[in-house]
């Protein structure tokens, strides 16, 4: 039975691709960074690993754990992550690690951890979560925007690395997916972000932070957390997984408009949504 430890599990589509693989077959390792979230991963028939990715040792610790259970490891998604709103001149270098420290910083040390089990044994996938906003930026979304850049970066570069083994490093653009995301990024942005004293204030009150409190998403191309959840079962099945993976019509739309369309024309339209 093949395995696959998965970050960030205690919602959305972390939560939904650990059901998803289960469903069909495999030994999910589902982690979480609260003890509750554990314990709920648990109740719900999870091989449950509390995991802060900002936190060394617990990665350490969980990967030991697989290995005395299972003596391999298969897989890894690096799915966990947030968004920090707000406009870059907003955002404090303080929250930009913190961004970077979970996104970015937390995924690289899951990666080089697992990628000496994979280099072990001699096969093994790293699946990355990106984003549609590792492809394109848009606006009040600029430290999420550059975590996802990085991802980006690394991933493109490793793929280069090891070519000609039986390791797989595949990146996944996930665009509007239905989550918890938001609810968190209000949290971030309103901890983080000095709306009184902005030049857009204005635009914090009577937009974003309108978009971020209501329980409605109504974004253009929406679609449910299976979507992501899918692909990751995709990947799973395959012998030869792809290095790219879009979700969403928007990731589709957006990626094509980056390809075609000059910088200045592009900035307009993003400025846009």
């Amino acid at each position: 039975m093949q395995n696959i430890l998965i970050t960030g599990c205690s919602t959305g589509i972390g939560l939904q691709t650990a059901k998803t693989l289960k469903d069909n077959g495999y030994k999910v390792y589902a982690s979480a960074r609260q003890i509750e979230d554990v314990n709920m991963l648990k109740a719900l028939g999870f091989e449950a690993l509390k995991i802060d990715v900002t936190k060394k040792e617990e990665i350490s610790q969980a990967l030991d754990y697989i290995l005395d259970k299972d003596k391999k490891l298969d897989a890894v998604f690096n799915n966990a992550g947030y968004g920090q709103p707000g406009a870059v001149e907003d955002v404090s270098v303080e929250a930009l690690k913190e961004q970077f420290e979970t996104n970015f910083f937390g995924l690289h040390e899951v990666t080089l951890q697992t990628m000496k089990i994979f280099r072990s044994q001699g096969y093994g996938k790293v699946i990355q979560h990106s984003s549609v906003l590792g492809i394109i930026s848009l606006k009040f979304r600029g430290a999420y925007n550059a975590s996802k850049y990085a991802i980006e970066g690394l991933a493109d570069t490793m793929r280069q690395e090891v070519m000609g083994t039986d390791i797989f490093i595949s990146s996944i653009n996930t665009g509007p997916v239905t989550s918890k995301f938001r609810e968190n990024a209000l949290k971030k942005f309103n901890k983080n972000i000095d709306i009184e004293n902005s030049s857009f204030k204005d635009t914090y009150k009577k937009e974003l932070k309108v978009r971020l409190e209501n329980e409605k998403d109504n974004t253009p191309f929406n679609l449910p957390a299976t979507s992501v959840a899918n692909v990751i079962l995709e990947i799973m099945k395959s012998n030869n997984p792809k290095p790219r993976y879009y979700v969403t019509k928007a990731t589709y739309i957006l990626g094509f408009f980056k390809r075609v369309l000059s910088t200045r024309l592009l900035d307009k339209l993003l400025n846009r949504i």
